[in-house]
């Protein structure tokens, strides 16, 4: 076993969070603890609670790196040039892309269900559904109801949540992915 750590100082928000990646990925929520974050980082788990108040703050500070990276992808797409309706299919693309090539992340995301993180992954969730939803919006030829962009970012989650596990990435699935985003296409843009 690895000598403790002397000090506080050593130990980093950055160290923490990413053994808890690895934990939070290899193990479900309620298997991982504050202690055996603070074991595999030799230091006292009273160590981690300098830097985070809890292991529902800690979770958050992981997932929150991934809502980070989905959000500023759609973004980009967005910002870029390009016809919109070929940047609306990418949007839509990526996210299924992100989900199928990140499952463990997507699956902490979007699917972790605990009482203790069930409030903050969900304003993390809200606001990468309001990103998805500007997306859709300022993209569209058309005014499309909120009703609606619900329904695509769901039948998204559904497909993604469909084929988590039984594919290994995005390319396994990608026939039907394409197969899906025309679908939700013509449902955006009835002719």
């Amino acid at each position: 076993m690895s000598p403790r750590k002397s000090s506080l100082n050593e130990l980093t928000k950055e160290m923490i969070v990413n053994e808890a990646r690895e934990q939070f990925i290899e193990k479900d929520y309620q298997q991982v603890s504050m202690r055996s974050i603070a074991k595999q980082l030799s230091c006292s788990h009273g160590a981690l609670y300098y830097h985070f108040e809890n292991k529902a703050e800690l979770f958050y500070a992981v997932i929150e790196g991934y809502f980070y990276a989905l959000n500023k992808q759609i973004e980009e797409i967005v910002l870029s040039s390009g016809e919109s309706e070929q940047k609306l299919r990418h949007v839509l693309r990526s996210f299924i892309e992100f989900g199928l090539n990140h499952q463990s992340q997507y699956e902490l995301m979007f699917m972790t269900r605990n009482k203790e993180v069930d409030g903050l992954s969900h304003d993390a969730a809200n606001r990468s559904y309001q990103t998805f939803a500007k997306s859709v919006h300022s993209l569209s030829s058309n005014v499309v109801p909120i009703s609606d962009v619900y329904s695509v970012f769901v039948s998204l989650h559904g497909f993604v949540s469909h084929y988590r596990g039984f594919v290994k990435s995005y390319q396994d699935a990608e026939d039907a992915a394409f197969v899906h985003i025309e679908f939700l296409m013509k449902a955006l843009h009835p002719a």
